[in-house]
């Protein structure tokens, strides 16, 4: 276990980019697979189209700015394996005319891909801590590439505790790999829903409610923890004051902030977010740096 209680810092990369490319200008991308993953979300495999040995290295929770040819781009969080970065992953939720379009395309499509942009989990400086990790909805998605990263050098670091939130259990996202991940005997999986038919046997309730009882069961060391945390802001904020209750400092806890994003360089100013840009210093902040910023309305 680590002994200090220096929190690490946030890791980005971004040799996804060609030496000398111009990060403004899309590189095509085909699809290579599409999976419904929800009624409104799905998945989307990418290869590039000019040279597919060409691997697209990223950092756990860093994002690409998305192109559908004629309607417009959109930032998305990278879903897949570091590991495996001759495969783009994007899991996205239809929320728009963007994201509409980009599911309506179907294998063989083109997309244009920008990035990977901004600044992602501090997995790899978190090694020797305990790891708490607490997802709502969709926010599993930009964490399960940090997730993937952890399992594999599983022995680098502490307990690792992963909560879930979802609306309802027809909405749990990546239900099978959740599964399977439970079914490890080296981490701590746990689901619950706000609502559930009476045939539910899982949890109901908040996440913050698996917190609790993981802290009072001693899943974790609030002193040498790392926590994760994504998902709606208000379910952020709950879990952060819920984390700083079981004793994790804010200099230990990383948010993933989500704000309108249209250039991913900073020039545009669309993602201001206090004195910095979204996209260039986050998206995921600590929240010692951020905290004053989550209680302003409409920030």
């Amino acid at each position: 276990m680590n002994q200090t209680a220096t929190a690490p810092a946030s890791e980005s990369i971004n040799s996804g980019l060609q030496p000398g490319a111009d990060p403004m200008l899309p590189v095509p991308y085909i699809i290579q697979k599409t999976r419904r993953e929800l009624r409104d979300t799905f998945t989307l495999e990418l290869t590039p189209a000019l040279n597919s040995d060409q691997p697209f290295h990223f950092a756990p929770g860093q994002f690409t700015m998305l192109y559908a040819f004629g309607y417009g781009e959109v930032p998305i969080s990278i879903s897949g394996d570091p590991a495996n970065p001759g495969t783009l992953i994007h899991t996205i939720r239809e929320v728009g005319a963007i994201t509409r379009a980009l599911g309506r395309l179907k294998r063989g499509a083109s997309v244009g891909v920008r990035g990977p942009f901004g600044v992602g989990w501090p997995v790899t400086a978190a090694e020797g801590s305990d790891v708490v990790i607490l997802a709502g909805g969709l926010g599993l998605a930009p964490l399960r590439p940090a997730i993937y990263q952890i399992l594999a050098q599983r022995a680098r670091y502490g307990n690792v505790c992963i909560y879930y939130g979802a609306r309802s259990p027809a909405d749990i996202l990546f239900l099978q790999q959740l599964q399977r991940w439970r079914g490890r005997f080296d981490i701590t999986v746990e689901v619950t829903v706000d609502r559930a038919p009476a045939d539910w046997s899982g949890r109901v309730g908040v996440v913050t409610q698996l917190l609790t009882r993981a802290s009072s069961q001693s899943g974790f060391d609030p002193v040498h923890t790392i926590a994760l945390v994504c998902g709606p802001e208000v379910m952020m904020r709950f879990c952060a004051s819920a984390l700083n209750e079981q004793g994790v400092g804010d200099e230990r806890i990383y948010l993933s902030v989500e704000r309108n994003m249209k250039c991913a360089l900073g020039f545009c100013g669309h993602c201001q977010f206090g004195p910095g840009f979204v996209c260039k210093d986050g998206p995921v902040y600590r929240l010692d740096q951020i905290k004053p910023l989550l209680t302003i309305r409409e920030l």
